[in-house]
């Protein structure tokens, strides 16, 4: 692979690394597309095994983002409608104020269900809080995945 295509992979992954964080593009996605494109243009074991540690890495890390803060949430009673509300706001939220809309409609969505359903402000802000800590660990182990697939990558494509 020419040296101009493996920095296009690069920009691609970092693409996606960005939407980990603000997720607005499907990142983990993009990195595995951008490594399964770079493994089948380069070919050879090393490519290959270089996919299968990323694809790896991904796989789990996607099955650990939706078990872990989800057995959090349970625990601290936090019902699905409650996240499902705070999404759907700030799916709005990032349209009427770009980026920071987002969190600040989750947050949103998620206390005022939590409101109406505890009628207190102290209970509805201590599971805003806990739902807030469960997206942000989905978002940290998520992003986790992707740097070891990133990291495997740029392993591969400086030292072999």
């Amino acid at each position: 692979m020419s040296a101009g295509a493996e920095v296009l992979v690069g920009l691609v992954i970092l693409v996606g690394l960005l939407g980990i964080v603000l997720p607005i593009l499907p990142g983990t996605l993009l990195i595995f597309a951008a490594i399964a494109v770079w493994a089948f243009v380069t070919g050879g074991a090393v490519a290959w095994t270089v996919f299968a540690i990323a694809a790896l890495a991904l796989v789990v890390t996607a099955v650990v983002k939706y078990t872990w803060p989800g057995r959090r949430l349970q625990q601290a009673g936090v019902p699905n409608r409650s996240l499902m509300i705070g999404g759907l706001v700030g799916i709005v939220g990032f349209f009427v104020i770009p980026v920071i809309g987002l969190v600040l409609g989750f947050l949103l969505g998620v206390y005022v269900s939590e409101v109406q359903r505890h009628r207190t402000h102290t209970d509805a802000w201590r599971s805003t809080v806990a739902a807030t800590k469960a997206a942000g660990l989905s978002i940290l182990v998520e992003l986790f995945g992707a740097l070891i697939a990133a990291g495997a990558w740029l392993a591969a494509v400086l030292f072999w």
